[in-house]
């Protein structure tokens, strides 16, 4: 149709149309503008690829989806926490959560750099399908490869033990970010509390080990005191 109305391919046109077809699921029409976009010259942006991601995993094409996320990551663009999320979501309703524990090796077989955001993304969404066996393997997978979880990391899983009933396992934990000297910022707090807004019993408890152990900072709390932000 764009060449019918001989429309010159841009890249906010194309990725229009490829985002479009990709929310329906009709990836042939999304991979098909894809192709022009190529052949006039133009490359595929972060947009471009969350797009198709997103589509194949609509579609449970993990395949198609894993290998645009590769030449995402060559292209030195950086997937969000929602592009890991989509691929996790989407192997884990396969019943296939042993693709996402290889992921990480397989991004580092194509020649790229795994470093913790990686861990991170997949812990978290991990964690938020409540699937904390498979969060663990993740961290020990990241712990053998000498990365450092940071406090997005130890918070949520501390927080899943918790959620769990593994109330020991998340005080070991916290004890974990206190010796290491990570704290939790008021940005963290925020987000991760709107994350988990239904827990509200559950986060008041996790939320009193944290001050407890001193691991947000006197002035971040007087902040939320003054913010009215509950403790």
């Amino acid at each position: 149709e764009m060449s019918e109305r001989k429309v010159v391919p841009d890249n906010v046109t194309c990725n229009t149309l490829i985002n479009a077809y990709c929310k329906i699921g009709d990836m042939r029409s999304a991979l098909k503008v894809k192709n022009k976009l190529l052949e006039a010259g133009l490359k595929l942006d972060q947009f471009t690829y969350k797009a198709l991601i997103h589509g194949f995993c609509k579609v449970q094409e993990m395949d198609s989806a894993k290998e645009h996320l590769f030449s995402m990551l060559h292209s030195e663009f950086s997937p969000s926490y929602c592009t890991y999320s989509w691929i996790i979501d989407a192997l884990c309703n396969q019943d296939n959560e042993d693709a996402v524990l290889r992921l990480p090796d397989e991004l580092v077989q194509r020649g790229l750099c795994v470093d913790v955001s990686v861990y991170r993304a997949l812990i978290r969404r991990l964690c938020k399908r409540e699937r904390l066996d498979s969060a663990e393997k993740i961290f020990s997978i990241m712990q053998g490869k000498g990365i450092s979880g940071d406090s997005i990391v130890y918070t949520t899983l501390a927080y899943a033990y918790l959620k769990a009933g593994k109330a020991t396992v998340a005080s070991k934990m916290l004890d974990e970010m206190a010796i290491r000297r990570l704290k939790i910022t008021l940005k963290l707090y925020k987000s991760f509390s709107a994350s988990y807004l239904g827990d509200s019993n559950i986060l008041r408890l996790f939320w009193d080990h944290v001050v407890e152990r001193g691991l947000m900072s006197k002035n971040i709390i007087k902040k939320m005191e003054q913010m009215n932000v509950p403790l």
